[in-house]
Protein backbone atom coordinates (compact mmCIF):
# COMPACT_ATOMS: atom_id res chain seq x y z
CA UNK A 1 0.00 0.00 0.00
CA UNK A 2 2.90 2.10 0.67
CA UNK A 3 4.67 1.72 -2.78
CA UNK A 4 1.21 2.70 -4.38
CA UNK A 5 1.10 5.69 -2.51
CA UNK A 6 4.04 6.78 -3.47
CA UNK A 7 4.50 6.13 -7.06
CA UNK A 8 1.30 8.40 -7.63
CA UNK A 9 3.01 10.91 -5.71
CA UNK A 10 5.96 10.98 -8.06
CA UNK A 11 3.31 10.69 -11.10
CA UNK A 12 1.96 14.49 -9.19
CA UNK A 13 5.01 15.55 -9.53
CA UNK A 14 6.37 14.24 -12.51
CA UNK A 15 2.95 16.05 -14.44
CA UNK A 16 3.63 19.57 -12.71
CA UNK A 17 6.72 19.70 -13.54
CA UNK A 18 6.23 18.67 -17.77
CA UNK A 19 3.54 21.33 -17.49
CA UNK A 20 5.94 23.91 -16.14
CA UNK A 21 8.16 23.23 -18.73
CA UNK A 22 5.90 23.41 -21.84
CA UNK A 23 4.51 26.75 -20.44
CA UNK A 24 7.91 28.00 -20.81
CA UNK A 25 8.97 26.42 -23.66
CA UNK A 26 5.80 27.69 -25.69
CA UNK A 27 6.54 30.47 -28.09
CA UNK A 28 4.02 33.05 -30.08
CA UNK A 29 3.54 31.90 -33.24
CA UNK A 30 4.47 34.28 -36.27
CA UNK A 31 4.44 34.13 -39.98
CA UNK A 32 8.06 33.26 -40.11
CA UNK A 33 7.38 29.47 -39.08
CA UNK A 34 5.53 29.41 -42.67
CA UNK A 35 7.83 30.73 -45.38
CA UNK A 36 4.99 29.82 -48.26
CA UNK A 37 2.78 32.13 -47.11
CA UNK A 38 3.10 35.39 -48.81
CA UNK A 39 1.77 38.72 -48.74
CA UNK A 40 1.37 41.52 -45.65
CA UNK A 41 0.00 40.09 -42.18
CA UNK A 42 -2.03 42.08 -39.74
CA UNK A 43 -0.86 40.91 -36.23
CA UNK A 44 -3.68 40.15 -33.55
CA UNK A 45 -1.94 39.97 -29.94
CA UNK A 46 1.07 37.83 -30.46
CA UNK A 47 0.01 36.04 -34.04
CA UNK A 48 0.20 37.38 -36.93
CA UNK A 49 -2.45 36.34 -39.59
CA UNK A 50 -1.88 36.50 -43.12
CA UNK A 51 -4.52 37.92 -45.52
CA UNK A 52 -6.31 35.72 -47.46
CA UNK A 53 -5.14 34.51 -51.06
CA UNK A 54 -7.21 35.87 -54.20
CA UNK A 55 -7.51 33.01 -56.68
CA UNK A 56 -7.73 33.49 -59.86
CA UNK A 57 -11.31 33.49 -61.44
CA UNK A 58 -12.44 29.90 -63.23
CA UNK A 59 -13.40 29.96 -67.06
CA UNK A 60 -17.10 29.79 -67.37
CA UNK A 61 -18.40 26.84 -69.05
CA UNK A 62 -19.83 26.86 -72.52
CA UNK A 63 -23.58 25.89 -72.71
CA UNK A 64 -24.04 22.97 -75.31
CA UNK A 65 -25.72 24.25 -78.52
CA UNK A 66 -27.73 21.61 -79.43
CA UNK A 67 -29.47 21.67 -83.22
CA UNK A 68 -32.21 24.31 -83.54
CA UNK A 69 -35.60 23.54 -82.72
CA UNK A 70 -38.49 23.57 -85.65
CA UNK A 71 -40.76 25.95 -83.61
CA UNK A 72 -37.44 28.78 -83.90
CA UNK A 73 -38.21 30.30 -87.30
CA UNK A 74 -41.61 31.27 -86.21
CA UNK A 75 -41.81 34.90 -85.26
CA UNK A 76 -43.19 36.00 -81.64
CA UNK A 77 -45.11 38.75 -83.77
CA UNK A 78 -47.19 36.16 -85.48
CA UNK A 79 -51.35 35.50 -84.82
CA UNK A 80 -51.84 32.20 -83.48
CA UNK A 81 -54.20 29.80 -85.85
CA UNK A 82 -57.43 30.50 -84.81
CA UNK A 83 -56.63 34.23 -85.50
CA UNK A 84 -54.93 35.00 -88.26
CA UNK A 85 -57.91 34.25 -90.23
CA UNK A 86 -60.05 36.93 -88.11
CA UNK A 87 -59.47 40.66 -90.17
CA UNK A 88 -60.72 41.98 -86.81
CA UNK A 89 -57.50 40.94 -84.86
CA UNK A 90 -55.25 42.90 -87.22
CA UNK A 91 -57.05 45.84 -86.18
CA UNK A 92 -56.53 45.96 -82.66
CA UNK A 93 -54.98 47.25 -79.81
CA UNK A 94 -51.22 46.46 -79.36
CA UNK A 95 -51.99 44.63 -76.31
CA UNK A 96 -54.55 42.90 -77.79
CA UNK A 97 -51.98 41.53 -80.53
CA UNK A 98 -49.35 40.35 -77.90
CA UNK A 99 -52.55 38.22 -76.00
CA UNK A 100 -53.22 36.70 -79.80
CA UNK A 101 -49.60 36.13 -81.07
CA UNK A 102 -47.19 33.75 -80.74
CA UNK A 103 -44.97 35.26 -77.93
CA UNK A 104 -47.66 34.36 -75.17
CA UNK A 105 -48.61 31.40 -76.81
CA UNK A 106 -48.24 27.63 -74.96
CA UNK A 107 -45.78 25.16 -77.01
CA UNK A 108 -49.25 22.78 -78.18
CA UNK A 109 -50.31 26.18 -80.29
CA UNK A 110 -47.14 26.79 -81.98
CA UNK A 111 -46.54 23.36 -83.15
CA UNK A 112 -50.48 23.51 -84.59
CA UNK A 113 -49.04 26.54 -86.36
CA UNK A 114 -46.01 24.82 -87.81
CA UNK A 115 -47.80 21.80 -88.39
CA UNK A 116 -50.01 24.04 -90.76
CA UNK A 117 -46.99 25.41 -92.54
CA UNK A 118 -45.82 22.16 -93.53
CA UNK A 119 -49.10 20.58 -94.81
CA UNK A 120 -49.23 23.87 -97.00
CA UNK A 121 -46.27 22.87 -98.38
CA UNK A 122 -47.28 19.37 -99.73
CA UNK A 123 -51.12 19.17 -100.30
CA UNK A 124 -53.14 18.95 -103.05
CA UNK A 125 -55.66 21.51 -102.86
CA UNK A 126 -57.02 24.23 -100.08
CA UNK A 127 -59.26 21.38 -99.12
CA UNK A 128 -56.74 18.65 -98.70
CA UNK A 129 -56.62 17.01 -95.87
CA UNK A 130 -56.38 13.13 -95.87
CA UNK A 131 -53.69 12.49 -98.88
CA UNK A 132 -50.80 10.82 -98.26
CA UNK A 133 -48.52 13.77 -98.72
CA UNK A 134 -50.85 15.49 -95.41
CA UNK A 135 -50.18 12.71 -93.30
CA UNK A 136 -46.39 12.50 -93.37
CA UNK A 137 -46.27 16.14 -93.21
CA UNK A 138 -48.17 16.05 -89.67
CA UNK A 139 -46.17 12.77 -88.86
CA UNK A 140 -43.28 14.48 -89.84
CA UNK A 141 -43.74 17.79 -87.34
CA UNK A 142 -44.71 14.71 -84.55
CA UNK A 143 -41.16 12.99 -85.23
CA UNK A 144 -39.23 16.63 -85.00
CA UNK A 145 -41.39 17.27 -81.40
CA UNK A 146 -40.79 14.17 -80.27
CA UNK A 147 -36.76 14.49 -81.48
CA UNK A 148 -36.46 17.97 -79.47
CA UNK A 149 -38.22 16.43 -76.53
CA UNK A 150 -35.85 13.78 -76.06
CA UNK A 151 -32.54 15.85 -76.29
CA UNK A 152 -33.84 16.99 -73.02
CA UNK A 153 -35.16 14.22 -71.44
CA UNK A 154 -33.66 10.97 -72.74
CA UNK A 155 -34.98 8.51 -70.32
CA UNK A 156 -38.61 9.52 -71.21
CA UNK A 157 -39.04 5.67 -72.89
CA UNK A 158 -43.04 6.40 -73.94
CA UNK A 159 -42.34 8.99 -75.80
CA UNK A 160 -40.06 7.32 -77.48
CA UNK A 161 -41.99 4.46 -78.50
CA UNK A 162 -44.36 6.77 -79.51
CA UNK A 163 -41.78 8.63 -82.02
CA UNK A 164 -40.50 5.44 -83.27
CA UNK A 165 -44.18 4.41 -84.28
CA UNK A 166 -44.53 7.43 -86.05
CA UNK A 167 -41.11 6.68 -88.15
CA UNK A 168 -42.44 3.51 -88.92
CA UNK A 169 -45.54 4.73 -90.09
CA UNK A 170 -44.24 8.14 -92.60
CA UNK A 171 -41.45 5.33 -94.04
CA UNK A 172 -44.66 2.98 -94.59
CA UNK A 173 -46.45 6.37 -96.51
CA UNK A 174 -43.48 6.91 -98.05
CA UNK A 175 -42.70 3.64 -99.61
CA UNK A 176 -46.19 3.61 -100.73
CA UNK A 177 -45.88 6.63 -102.45
CA UNK A 178 -42.49 5.78 -104.01
CA UNK A 179 -43.79 3.05 -105.70
CA UNK A 180 -46.98 4.75 -106.71
CA UNK A 181 -46.05 8.60 -107.71
CA UNK A 182 -42.34 8.99 -107.85
CA UNK A 183 -42.44 12.69 -108.59
CA UNK A 184 -44.79 13.17 -105.94
CA UNK A 185 -42.40 11.43 -103.74
CA UNK A 186 -39.58 13.77 -104.43
CA UNK A 187 -41.16 16.60 -104.11
CA UNK A 188 -42.47 15.98 -100.38
CA UNK A 189 -39.01 14.95 -99.76
CA UNK A 190 -37.65 18.00 -101.38
CA UNK A 191 -40.08 20.33 -99.47
CA UNK A 192 -39.88 18.44 -95.73
CA UNK A 193 -36.20 18.09 -95.63
CA UNK A 194 -36.62 14.40 -95.52
CA UNK A 195 -33.67 11.91 -96.46
CA UNK A 196 -35.16 8.81 -97.99
CA UNK A 197 -32.82 5.90 -96.69
CA UNK A 198 -33.30 1.81 -97.98
CA UNK A 199 -33.96 -0.32 -95.31
CA UNK A 200 -31.25 -3.41 -95.77
CA UNK A 201 -32.39 -6.26 -97.81
CA UNK A 202 -31.79 -9.09 -95.36
CA UNK A 203 -30.31 -8.70 -91.66
CA UNK A 204 -29.87 -11.27 -88.99
CA UNK A 205 -27.73 -11.84 -85.98
CA UNK A 206 -24.50 -13.96 -86.39
CA UNK A 207 -24.20 -16.23 -83.66
CA UNK A 208 -21.97 -19.39 -83.16
CA UNK A 209 -24.87 -21.36 -84.03
CA UNK A 210 -26.17 -19.72 -86.91
CA UNK A 211 -22.47 -19.95 -88.57
CA UNK A 212 -22.15 -23.54 -87.37
CA UNK A 213 -25.51 -24.06 -89.87
CA UNK A 214 -24.42 -21.73 -93.25
CA UNK A 215 -20.99 -23.62 -93.15
CA UNK A 216 -23.12 -26.97 -92.67
CA UNK A 217 -25.53 -25.58 -95.40
CA UNK A 218 -22.68 -24.89 -97.61
CA UNK A 219 -21.25 -28.42 -97.30
CA UNK A 220 -24.03 -30.29 -98.38
CA UNK A 221 -25.31 -28.15 -100.95
CA UNK A 222 -21.54 -28.61 -102.24
CA UNK A 223 -22.22 -32.16 -101.85
CA UNK A 224 -25.17 -32.44 -103.52
CA UNK A 225 -24.42 -30.48 -106.52
CA UNK A 226 -21.42 -32.76 -107.05
CA UNK A 227 -23.75 -35.69 -106.87
CA UNK A 228 -25.47 -34.20 -109.58
CA UNK A 229 -22.77 -33.28 -111.64
CA UNK A 230 -21.97 -37.04 -111.85
CA UNK A 231 -25.12 -38.26 -112.68
CA UNK A 232 -25.17 -35.79 -115.57
CA UNK A 233 -21.80 -37.51 -116.42
CA UNK A 234 -23.16 -40.75 -116.54
CA UNK A 235 -25.84 -40.12 -118.22
CA UNK A 236 -23.86 -37.95 -120.94
CA UNK A 237 -21.45 -41.33 -121.13
CA UNK A 238 -24.71 -43.58 -120.88
CA UNK A 239 -25.77 -41.73 -124.33
CA UNK A 240 -22.97 -41.59 -126.27
CA UNK A 241 -22.46 -45.39 -125.67
CA UNK A 242 -25.81 -45.97 -126.85
CA UNK A 243 -25.37 -43.86 -129.76
CA UNK A 244 -21.95 -45.23 -130.36
CA UNK A 245 -23.63 -49.11 -130.25
CA UNK A 246 -26.08 -47.96 -132.38
CA UNK A 247 -23.89 -46.58 -135.50
CA UNK A 248 -21.59 -49.67 -134.91
CA UNK A 249 -24.83 -52.12 -135.77
CA UNK A 250 -25.41 -49.87 -138.58
CA UNK A 251 -22.30 -49.78 -140.28
CA UNK A 252 -22.33 -54.06 -139.73
CA UNK A 253 -25.92 -54.31 -141.29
Amino acid sequence: MFSSCGLRALLKCSVGVFRETSAVSVRPWSCSRLPLLSGPTVSKGGFAVPHPVRHYARVAKKKKTGPESQLGDLPPTMLKADYAAVPLAQSTDDLVKRLLSLELASHREKLQLKTQQLIAKVQRDENDRNSVEVQVAILTARIRNYQEHLQKHHKDKANKRRMLMAIDRRKKLLKNLRLVRFDTFEKVCEQLGITYTFPPEYYRRATRRWLAKKEFCIKVFKAVQKQKAEQKMKQHLGTTQSEEAKAAGAQTQ
